[in-house]
């Protein structure tokens, strides 16, 4: 099978395609052919810096599936070969989706929404589920309740927005102005220029702050919070001063790592299914041109996700 792999850290002209033999599906596992696979930060910082988690390469890159069951493992009762199905594999150490191939466990998988295509499913897994345990598992946000998105336009952030939304919650976004309307098309009730405004200055009396950006971002976000509410941040860098902080300033601070979730991904169908989800598509790349898409994410200016297809 093809894949797209590297066998040193550097920018994106160290990916390369190979080939690799088509892995075979264990107890509990399947295997996926994949259509789709979206690129999150995750994925450049891993290819570029010596990651918190993966090791050094080679090794294949990509989180987020969105393909056909091909063949099941032992004990597999969920899905069957032809099923559509999306889903992430078990993060940090799943990693592999940049491939014609994946086999992942069964329960990192849902059906595919019924109204979405490969490449829109593929956009959702890894940033919606994000967003979905930072709101819901992390926070309990709750109807009424206000919530700062940081970079409200990106991948996790537009995801977080709408769900946000479909909770019922007043959301407050940052994004540059140019984004702005892109931000109340999908629910932001007050866009924050970060460029021009000092959100630490202007915003108060929030409940949730989602920060995907930096500790430093997630520390200032502190300054945001009424009594009772958290900062859930998304970067594990840094993770030390951002909980002394917390505990300096008597707020609550979390860091979120994303983890594979059956029970999640149900849900998210179902949002994405009654219309209270739906992925951006900032562009979408052959697999083979994976170095242009891993460039063009770098940049921070893409609104919604990059998307490689398999064919």
């Amino acid at each position: 099978m093809r894949a797209i792999s590297q066998d040193r850290l550097g920018g994106p002209e160290v990916l390369h395609e190979i080939e690799l033999p088509v892995p075979q599906p264990g107890p509990s596992e399947i295997l996926v052919r994949v259509r789709a696979t979206a690129l999150n930060p995750t994925d450049w910082g891993h290819r570029a810096k010596p990651g918190l988690f993966l090791g050094p390469p080679p090794f294949v890159l990509g989180w987020d599936v969105s393909g056909v069951v091909a063949a099941t493992g032992v004990g597999v009762t969920l899905f069957r070969p032809g099923d559509e199905v999306f889903g992430m594999l078990p993060y940090p150490h799943g990693n592999g989706a940049a491939a014609e191939y994946v086999v992942g466990p069964t329960r990192a998988f849902a059906r595919k929404p019924r109204n979405l295509d490969h490449v829109q499913a593929a956009a959702v897994p890894l940033a919606a589920l994000t967003a979905r345990q930072a709101l819901v598992d992390t926070a309990n946000l709750q109807a009424g309740q206000r919530v700062l998105i940081h970079a409200a336009a990106g991948g996790v952030g537009h995801l977080a927005v709408q769900i946000a939304k479909s909770l019922g919650a007043y959301v407050i976004g940052t994004a540059s102005a140019a984004n702005h309307d892109f931000l109340r098309g999908i629910g932001v009730d007050e866009p924050i220029d970060y460029r021009t405004v000092d959100f630490a200055e202007e915003v108060r009396d929030v409940d949730v702050v989602v920060d995907a950006i930096t500790a430093e971002t997630a520390i200032r976000s502190l300054r945001t919070l009424r009594p009772g509410g958290v900062v859930v941040s998304l970067r594990a860098r840094g993770a030390d001063g951002l909980l002394a902080a917390a505990e300096a300033a008597d707020r609550r601070a979390e860091i979120l790592l994303v983890e594979a979730d059956h029970a999640g991904m149900a849900a998210l169908t179902d949002l994405v299914e009654s219309g209270g989800l739906r992925p951006t598509i900032a562009g979408v790349f052959p697999l083979a041109e994976a170095a242009k898409a891993h460039a063009l994410g770098e940049t921070g200016r893409t609104v919604g996700k990059l998307v490689l297809t398999v064919d």
